[in-house]
């Protein structure tokens, strides 16, 4: 044997290069799964921070239209849900169905001037849109960190550390339509 190893001491080192690889794409996948958790994360907090403006703006708008009690309810109805959503499906569908009764919302305002001219109502409607631009920006920072973390459970060789440690794949938080992702327009 050159330089004096025995081929006891050639496997253990042998063995100790992959125990060091596997360690190192397990950390990798760790990394990669935290980062999917901190994005959902964000996402979470500018959810919020939406549905604490869609109160205001209800009664802001309740002020002026006394007779539309139908579209508060739906707006509501679907805050109640969005807020109570669980999985990252039942979370798609409530902020779709939000997202909708937030346009009805708006196509109502559209018939009382003195509202659109309302100085609160302005404030809340571009810091509702404020919301939606960073929940849109973190939404595609989540989707992008599930891309690679997907993409790494499924490429060779951390496919077979992720199998072997049980790692499973993160949905995309997509909206269901092309219709329902477009940003709500109201023009005052």
């Amino acid at each position: 044997m050159p330089f004096g190893l025995s081929v006891t001491t050639i496997i253990l080192i042998a063995l100790a290069l992959v125990v060091v690889w596997i360690i190192a794409i397990y950390n990798g996948l760790i990394t990669k799964k935290n980062r999917v958790d901190e994005a959902w994360s964000d996402i979470d907090v500018q959810l919020k921070r939406r549905y604490d403006l869609i109160p205001n703006l209800v009664e802001s708008v309740k002020g002026y239209t006394k007779h539309e009690s139908g579209v508060f309810e739906q707006v509501t109805k679907a805050r109640a849900a969005a807020m109570g959503a669980q999985t990252l499906a039942e979370h798609a569908q409530a902020e779709n169905a939000l997202s909708q009764t937030l346009k009805s919302l708006f196509a109502v305002t559209e018939a009382y001037p003195d509202l659109k001219a309302n100085q609160n109502f302005l404030d809340l409607q571009n810091e509702l849109t404020d919301a939606e631009d960073k929940i849109q920006a973190a939404r595609r920072f989540y989707n992008g960190n599930v891309r690679d973390f997907n993409t790494a459970l499924q490429t060779f060789p951390s496919n077979i550390v992720a199998n072997a440690f049980h790692f499973s794949a993160r949905q995309f938080f997509e909206l269901a339509s092309e219709a329902e992702r477009a940003t709500p327009k109201v023009s005052f």
